[in-house]
């Protein structure tokens, strides 16, 4: 189990909802903008497996989220199909951390300042364990899919190019 120190928000969140899921660390440099799948292969992950969370704006000015796997590109015009938008753009990086109480790198699909409509890629549901940000640079949670998909309240679609 993680140290007290190095138990994150999402960690706190998962245990409070009775969620298991197994944390996971990566060594990391202040400062230097880290890849998801430099993050999985370090933590002998397939990159599959790996989620990122993007932010993005709809053109009714709603916030979602999007979660897909992290070698993946996001297909705007498939995200705002599953959001019903007209479309959709990415959040600029500096809206990041006000919008979702994360920043860029460290953000988690759990936790979020407030819980916006969360939509992960299809592949979610055939993967057997699903790891995303625990929240904080150097640091992931390994949990269920499903388990993961209930507690932020998520769906599933077809996200990437």
């Amino acid at each position: 189990m993680a140290k007290k120190e190095d138990k994150t928000n999402v960690m706190r969140l998962l245990e409070q909802k009775g969620i298991p899921f197994t944390p996971h660390s990566y060594p990391h440099e202040e400062g230097v903008p880290v890849d998801g799948v430099t993050v999985a292969r370090s933590l002998g992950q397939d990159p599959e497996c790996v989620f990122k969370t993007l932010v993005a704006r709809g053109a009714s000015g709603g916030i979602y989220v999007f979660v897909i796997p992290v070698g993946d590109s996001l297909s705007l015009k498939k995200a705002a199909r599953a959001a019903g938008e007209k479309h959709v753009e990415m959040v600029h990086v500096k809206e990041i951390l006000g919008l979702t109480g994360y920043v860029r790198g460290g953000c988690s699909p759990v936790g979020m300042k407030k819980q916006y409509p969360t939509f992960f890629h299809e592949t979610a549901e055939i993967v057997d364990t699903i790891m995303v940000s625990a929240g904080k640079i150097g640091f992931q949670v390994e949990l269920a899919p499903a388990a993961l998909v209930e507690v932020t309240g998520g769906t599933l679609a077809d996200l990437t190019e």
